[in-house]
């Protein structure tokens, strides 16, 4: 749709020649039955009664659609006439002028069609209810939200409007999936013309209100200038140390930003549209030339009517992903394999020596000269070969845990590898002897097959040797890691009273309102803390706490639901367990998930107190910047600052830059220091941003997905003191590593706790 007169004449001339059609009468020479209800005497039809459902060109959920849209939209239109007399804002009085003007025409044009159908305007169910509209109907605002906005006055106002706004048109294409959810509805021509224009114009007006709302945001984050090596920079509470770009061999140097290409023109579009414009002969419908009195149509932004740049992004084949630390080393994971550097006592790292090993995801941890990776595409070959695995079923694929030896830094070996079902997304240290290794695998991809790997069995129903429900438990025998093996696979979601392995949140929203959560049949992430036999998994549809005093058979101790989150995805304790963060992945990491208009408790964390044994939830926290839609931005992997007396949390957020968050009031989280960078590209959208950031002996790393790696330094603030940061520099971790997923209980001296404490009175 080009402008709104357009579609009104599209939709009236769609009308006319429906109505033009003429009933075509056959001879009916024997009688048409109609059976009763069991037991009841049958009946008979006339031919005209026999085909009256036949044609029947709506159905009562279309009639109550228009219905509901009318009450809908004239919310709207009463919201935008407002706008005038509380706003200085000029682009928001355009883009309330033509909210005004295109839902009013479009009221005129429902009450028409319901009317030319013998439907009444109004449905008789509501009648007497409309105060109450807003609870029957998503999108619509309370009285007491419309009495606040009418009271609001300049930055205010444009704040609440827009707010209330950018809902009430989710609200509408809520009710366009709704109905067209149900089987039948909307085959009338003329009304899918209609909900195609509606579900169009209120999803490019949301765009709109978006940018506009986050323009009010007074964050220095916001509209940072885009760049792959040249973005806009914010900074609060700390010090860029040094930022590496990716090594040689770990990006590609024709398109090191792994942007899109552009599409090619395609030829004589112009002619193609010229032709595809409506006849000028078609008139418009009656209703809709009805406008509201005085309101102008403001001019139309030009769409774009073809896609700029291919729809498909690059494979991952060079993102950083997680890291691992040990003594003075850092290991830096990737899609392609992986890193190892040398820390300074600045915290500058130094390349060490890179491994080639394809197939990610490329998670990494540490244990003495064992290092440990996660495997998940089907790209991975058992051999580390960059040929890839093509075809279903590959002898050579590999899709698990691989071993390696880095007891010469400068020449890693593979020595072990375990084949699991679902490959490794992410993987968990639980205990660690002079014997063996004991790791929780977590995969989340599909199930391969039969064929490939013996034992992997998909999600027939009814099939309890599934893949799905478990983790896998693994060895690694350190005299002799090549028999590394995977050792149990606990049901750890089944139902404690019935057993059926499907015992937890079985996938779907909660109502309206909420989220659609996935179903709770993998962990994506199981972050252990052997020092207090506890685990916190994020699996997927649900956050657990796991007793693992006997790793190889954990017990669950409680379960959390969170109304909000779609997929919950890591956790993090506080240095003595009393608490616990949990993250939701919104979106899965590769959407804009933190815009304007983003609700500020989905792709968050969730902040739970742990007591005897129990969750207790205490409250969310969303990194505060509006971020564009140019930014892949939700909640990610991050770590404690150990500062004694508090609880900090140093988190990524993918292109919304690193935040610092303090939880030492559970139910009052907020920000105290943060870093971002404005997108890679102001044209595309490409997946980037900060994968995790961890603190380690006084710095803050930060793996960039597409950029390469970040150092910061915290910088004393009203937020932070010089002895507290001393503090979390003077730190000991326990046998002097950082793995990702294996949280170690640090320590201090007393005297610099006793500093850190007295700075703050």
């Amino acid at each position: 749709m080009t402008d709104i007169a357009t579609a009104s004449a599209l939709r009236a001339g769609i009308a006319a020649l429906l109505l033009s059609g003429s009933g075509i009468a056959l001879a009916q020479s024997v009688p048409i039955v109609k059976p009763g209800a069991p037991g009841q005497a049958s009946g008979t039809l006339s031919a005209e009664q026999a085909t009256r459902l036949a044609q029947a060109s709506y159905t009562p959920a279309d009639v109550t659609f228009m219905q509901g849209m009318i009450v809908h939209h004239q919310q709207a239109v009463d919201m935008a006439k407002l706008v005038k007399d509380r706003t200085n804002t000029e682009e928001l009085k355009t883009i309330a002028g033509r909210i005004e003007s295109s839902q009013a025409d479009e009221i005129a044009f429902m009450e028409s069609w319901l009317k030319e159908r013998g439907e009444p305007v109004a449905d008789p169910m509501m009648k007497g209810h409309a105060e109450h509209m807003h609870h029957m109907m998503k999108g619509m605002a309370s009285p007491e939200a419309l009495a606040a906005l009418a009271a609001a006055k300049g930055t205010e106002f444009d704040r609440q409007f827009l707010t209330l706004m950018i809902a009430h048109h989710d609200g509408a294409l809520d009710m366009v999936e709704t109905l067209l959810d149900e089987e039948g509805t909307a085959t009338d021509p003329v009304m899918f013309q209609f909900v195609s224009d509606v579900e169009s114009e209120q999803k490019t007006e949301i765009g709109r209100m978006d940018k506009l709302l986050a323009t009010l945001s007074a964050d220095p984050r916001v509209g940072l200038a885009a760049g792959f090596d040249n973005a806009g920079e914010a900074i609060m509470g700390l010090v860029k140390v040094a930022s590496l770009r990716k090594p040689a061999g770990f990006f590609n140097p024709a398109n090191p930003a792994d942007l899109r290409p552009p599409v090619a023109p395609r030829k004589d579009a112009s002619d193609k549209a010229e032709a595809a414009k409506p006849a000028e002969a078609v008139s418009a419908a009656p209703a809709a030339a009805a406008t509201t009195a005085g309101a102008a149509t403001p001019p139309r932004e030009e769409e774009d009517t073809l896609t700029e740049y291919a729809e498909r992004s690059p494979l991952l084949d060079f993102a950083n992903t997680d890291m691992a630390f040990f003594g003075d080393v850092m290991v830096a994971g990737s899609y392609h394999g992986f890193n190892i550097y040398q820390l300074s006592a600045d915290g500058v790292p130094t390349l060490k020596s890179s491994v080639v090993c394809p197939g990610g995801q490329g998670d990494v941890s540490v244990v003495g000269n064992i290092l440990v990776m996660s495997v998940e595409q089907t790209r991975g070959r058992i051999d580390c070969g960059l040929e890839g695995a093509p075809g279903k079923v590959n002898e050579d694929r590999f899709r698990g845990l691989r071993v390696f030896d880095i007891s010469d830094l400068s020449a890693p070996r593979q020595v072990g590898a375990v084949q699991t079902c679902r490959g490794s997304h992410t993987h968990s240290i639980v205990s660690a002897d002079d014997k063996r290794l004991i790791v929780y695998n977590s995969g989340t991809a599909g199930i391969r097959d039969g064929k490939e790997l013996a034992g992997c069995v998909g999600s027939t129903p009814g099939d309890s040797r599934t893949a799905l429900f478990s983790i896998d438990v693994i060895e690694i025998p350190l005299a002799d890691p090549s028999k590394s093996r995977i050792v149990k696979s606990p049901r750890v979601f089944a139902d404690e009273k019935t057993g059926e392995i499907a015992g937890l949140w079985k996938g779907g929203d909660h109502g309206d309102g909420t989220q659609d959560t996935s179903r709770t049949d993998q962990c994506h992430d199981i972050t252990v803390f052997p020092a207090l036999k506890l685990a916190a998994g994020a699996c997927s549809g649900n956050g657990i706490l796991f007793d693992i005093a006997d790793p190889l058979n954990p017990k669950r101790l409680d379960v959390a639901t969170d109304t909000g989150f779609a997929y919950w995805h890591s956790a993090t304790f506080n240095n003595d367990g009393t608490k616990v963060i949990f993250t939701d992945e919104w979106g899965g990491g590769s959407r804009p998930r933190c815009k304007a208009s983003d609700p500020k408790t989905w792709g968050a964390n969730a902040v739970y107190d742990i007591k005897d044994g129990k969750l207790v939830f205490r409250s969310h926290y969303k990194m505060p910047a509006p971020q564009s839609d140019m930014e892949n931005c939700v909640a990610h992997n991050g770590s404690i600052i150990p500062v004694p007396g508090r609880d900090l949390f140093a988190q990524a957020w993918y292109q919304g830059g690193l935040s610092v968050m303090d939880f030492t009031d559970s139910a009052n989280p907020k920000e105290i220091a943060y870093f971002d960078r404005g997108p890679i590209d102001a044209k595309q959208m490409v997946l980037g941003g900060y994968w995790s950031t961890y603190w380690y002996k006084g710095h803050i790393y930060g793996t960039e997905i597409t950029r390469g790696i970040d150092v910061f330094a915290l910088k004393p603030s009203e937020h932070l003191t010089e002895a507290e940061i001393a503090a979390a520099k003077a730190a000991t971790y326990e046998n002097d590593r950082f793995n990702p997923q294996t949280q170690t209980r640090v320590t201090w001296d007393k005297g610099v706790i006793d500093a850190a404490r007295a700075s703050r009175k």
